[in-house]
């Protein structure tokens, strides 16, 4: 690569896994960034308030980085990560091993680095969290299997009409399922399943019908909006031809 400095310069990247330096103050490990990225000292000083602002670490300036709760780490190493104003950041599972609220928290920061014209790459395990994302690239064994935003991903790649379904034996009703014509895909969510039915199939009929004749007892059902777990589990289920 032949404009290295102008590439590094450009780009902002935050690890999976906090690698800033504990026996450091918060505010010290925000200049040593700096110092990395070539700002000198004015700017770095000027940067150094404007993203402890941004952070809303301010008050924490002077705290050893080792005292700080996971969610404080990972808003600290998202400001060494935009300190030198990158117009493009990498975020490798920012929100892993955080509370609900702090990840609501990371994810307003993410909007307002947005807002400023900041192109934001985050990779993540959590799908529900993929849906606050205006473009989701689907990755499957290392391979991209799907492009686009979350409503084009379920209208292109999710045919038929999903129902969740509460039964005692999630696992046994899945197997159940398994080869159904009216049956396109079933899968395991939390402590229920998804069903998804060709059109036209009468659900509440087919589902408590074929359950019941597997020994199944049906405790709850309804239709459901599809989600981007549904489209990944469709996708999936479909490059393994699991799926008529």
């Amino acid at each position: 690569v032949s404009q290295a400095e102008q590439i590094k310069a450009s780009l902002g990247y935050m690890s999976q896994r906090f690698s800033l330096y504990d026996d450091l103050r918060v505010e010290e490990n925000i200049k040593f960034f700096g110092g990395i990225y070539g700002l000198d000292a004015r700017t770095c000083e000027n940067r150094a308030g404007e993203v402890l602002t941004l952070i809303g670490l301010t008050e924490r300036r002077d705290s050893l980085t080792r005292e700080l709760p996971g969610g404080l780490k990972q808003r600290l190493a998202l400001g060494c990560a935009l300190l030198h104003k990158p117009p493009i950041i990498f975020l490798d599972e920012p929100t892993s091993g955080v509370d609900p609220g702090t990840r609501r928290t990371f994810w307003d920061l993410i909007y307002a680095l947005a807002d400023e014209g900041v192109t934001v790459f985050v990779t993540t395990h959590y799908m529900e969290e993929a849906e606050y994302c205006n473009r989701i690239g689907l990755i499957n064994r290392g391979q991209l299997i799907a492009l686009g935003s979350p409503a084009e991903l379920k209208s292109r790649h999710l045919e038929g009409r999903i129902f969740e379904v509460e039964t005692p034996d999630v696992l046994a009703a899945v197997d159940s399922l398994a080869g159904a014509e009216q049956v396109l895909d079933a899968a395991v969510f939390g402590r229920a399943l998804h069903v998804r039915l060709r059109q036209g199939v009468e659900a509440r009929d087919f589902l408590f019908s074929h359950l019941s004749s597997a020994g199944l007892v049906v405790n709850q059902f309804k239709a459901i909006e599809p989600t981007l777990e549904d489209v990944f589990v469709a996708l999936v289920g479909r490059s393994r031809g699991e799926e008529p």
